[in-house]
């Protein structure tokens, strides 16, 4: 069981599968949680884990065609942020942390640690 400070597994489930917090990477977790010590603000967590079924469901709804992503091996999260000064605190926290793969969108902010056919050491925006 990992020991975070600030976070719950309930906060990483899946919406269409109760308890799958526990599916979430500990290594990512306990990473996150650090990133969360160091920027000094609450991180409201939008997605976590996520089934393949209802990642499919989220690019169908936006009319694209699904990726494979991290949150399906429960190694990404996206937090929750839409004012530019949280943005900074945060994406400053998780380069700090160590997150080498970040995107940036206009309502939340998504780090990943997935490694195998995934580029490292970028920062990009939906």
């Amino acid at each position: 069981m990992t020991n975070l400070k600030y976070f719950t597994l309930e906060e990483f489930a899946c919406p269409t599968l109760p308890n799958s917090g526990v599916n979430m990477d500990s290594d990512f977790l306990q990473k996150l949680d650090n990133a969360r010590n160091i920027a000094g603000i609450s991180f409201k967590i939008n997605s976590g884990y996520r089934t393949q079924e209802h990642h499919n469901a989220i690019y169908k709804k936006l009319g694209k065609e699904p990726t494979k992503s991290a949150h399906l091996i429960g190694k990404a999260a996206d937090i929750h942020c839409t004012d530019s000064k949280s943005r900074f605190v945060i994406i400053s926290a998780l380069l700090d942390a160590g997150f080498t793969r970040i995107g940036i969108a206009s309502t939340f902010i998504h780090c990943d640690t997935a490694e195998k056919g995934k580029a490292q050491q970028v920062i990009w925006t939906y």
